[in-house]
């Protein structure tokens, strides 16, 4: 008798987490966004990972950020803001900034060229969504105006900062700094969703 034995090379499969599978990494970039022809921001990370196959494409600077906007009219500098994280979801054109977020922001008069004041912001979570230009957090945030120290718990604003509204105003000596937990961050965060629904489906 004999007994034959075939001896095959196993076949291995390889599969992917698109989610989490990097596409692009890139190191000391600086990137500067138009809009209608003209300068809308600049955008500059010591290191910036894309995930462009995910089911919600995003680009993440995990070693921070610095942007730059600039004024519709004559592009001068607007605004500065600096954050120790942030994210950019790429279809919904939506930034979340994390970790010492400071907002730099130049008041300007009528002529759109004299800066009359600043407005300075500083919290540890900001998001900004540049399809509704809106600005909001959902954290402890103080904010420095011409008029002198505010201070309170989650705002919203246009990214202008001229009309910015607390959801609860607080003291200077209730105001706590200190950063939140990456849970108290998620379930503010569905809060704020939940409302946003909420809000569209009545228009």
């Amino acid at each position: 008798a004999t007994l034959l034995l075939s001896c095959g090379k196993e076949k291995h499969s390889t599969t992917y987490d698109y989610e989490t599978l990097m596409t692009e990494s890139s190191e000391n970039r600086t990137i500067t966004m138009m809009e209608n022809g003209r300068r809308s921001y600049t955008f500059t990370s010591p290191i910036m990972e894309g995930y462009s196959l995910a089911t919600n494409p995003y680009q993440e600077f995990r070693r921070g950020i610095q942007m730059i906007t600039y004024t519709d009219s004559l592009s001068l500098v607007d605004a500065t803001i600096t954050a120790n994280y942030a994210i950019y979801y790429e279809n919904r054109k939506l930034w979340e900034a994390k970790g010492n977020v400071v907002i730099i922001k130049n008041n300007r008069g009528k002529s759109d060229t004299t800066v009359t004041g600043l407005t300075e912001i500083y919290t540890q979570q900001l998001f900004w969504n540049a399809t509704t230009k809106k600005i909001y957090s959902n954290v402890d945030t103080k904010i420095l105006q011409p008029d002198g120290w505010h201070f309170g718990v989650g705002f919203d604003a246009d990214e202008d900062l001229k009309n910015i509204h607390f959801r609860k105003y607080s003291s200077e000596m209730e105001f706590d700094m200190s950063q939140p937990t990456e849970e108290e961050l998620e379930k503010e965060n569905k809060k704020h969703e939940a409302e946003d629904k909420k809000g569209g489906n009545t228009n």
